[in-house]
C-alpha cells in the first residue's frame, strides 16, 4: 500500500470520540487507582504506556498525535513543566511506532516487550529533559524507582492497554467503502 493509500484514512469523529474516552477514562483509572499505589514512591502510570500503544498500533504519526494530546492532558495533573509529558509522549508515540513498524504482530509476547523497553526509554527521557529544563533532581531521585515500578507494570498493562487503544486509534489505511488508491474495483 502506498503512502498516499495510508493517508486517505482521515481521522473521523467518531475516532476522535473513541480517542477522548480512551483518555478521559485512564486519566480516571490513573487518577483514583493507580497513583495510590506506590512503591519506593513511584506508581504504575498508564498515562505513558497509552503513547506506546498508539504507536504500536496505529504507527509513527498517529501514535506521536496520540502521545502529544496525552501528555497535554497529563501535564494538567503533574508538578513538572507544562509540556514535557506532552513532549515525552509525542516522541515515544512516533519512536515506538517507527520501532516496531515492519514488525510481525503475531507473536503474544511482542506488545509487553515493546510496553516495557519503550516506557524504560520514556522514563529516561523524561528524567533527562526534566533535569534540562530545571529539576535535576528528577535523574537522581525519580528515575531509578520510576524505572523498577513503571517497566514491569507497563509490561503487564500492555495487552488490556493495547486493545483499548486500537479500538480508538485505527491504524491508517482506506476509509470504510472507499477503494484504496491505484486499486480497481
Amino acid at each position: 500500500m502506498t503512502r498516499t493509500a495510508r493517508a486517505a484514512r482521515a481521522l473521523t469523529l467518531a475516532d476522535v470520540a473513541r480517542a477522548t474516552i480512551v483518555i478521559v477514562v485512564v486519566l480516571v483509572i490513573q487518577q483514583t487507582v493507580l497513583d495510590s499505589v506506590r512503591i519506593g514512591g513511584a506508581h504504575p502510570d498508564l498515562m505513558v504506556l497509552l503513547p506506546v500503544m498508539a504507536g504500536y498500533a496505529a504507527g509513527p504519526d498517529r501514535g506521536a498525535v496520540f502521545g502529544f494530546i496525552t501528555g497535554l492532558v497529563a501535564d494538567l495533573f503533574l508538578p513538572t513543566p507544562y509540556g514535557l509529558s506532552a513532549l515525552v509522549g509525542c516522541l515515544l508515540g512516533f519512536s515506538t511506532g517507527i520501532a516496531t513498524r515492519g514488525l510481525v504482530r503475531s507473536s503474544w509476547w511482542l506488545p509487553p516487550v515493546v510496553a516495557a523497553g519503550a516506557t524504560a526509554a520514556g522514563m529516561g527521557a523524561y528524567a533527562i529533559l526534566g533535569a534540562v529544563l530545571g529539576d535535576p533532581g528528577m535523574l537522581r531521585a525519580y528515575l531509578v524507582p520510576a524505572l523498577v515500578v513503571e517497566t514491569p507494570s507497563a509490561a503487564l498493562l500492555a495487552v488490556p492497554v493495547l486493545r483499548f487503544v486500537a479500538w480508538a486509534v485505527p491504524e491508517p489505511g482506506p476509509s470504510h467503502g472507499a477503494p484504496a488508491a491505484g486499486s480497481v474495483r
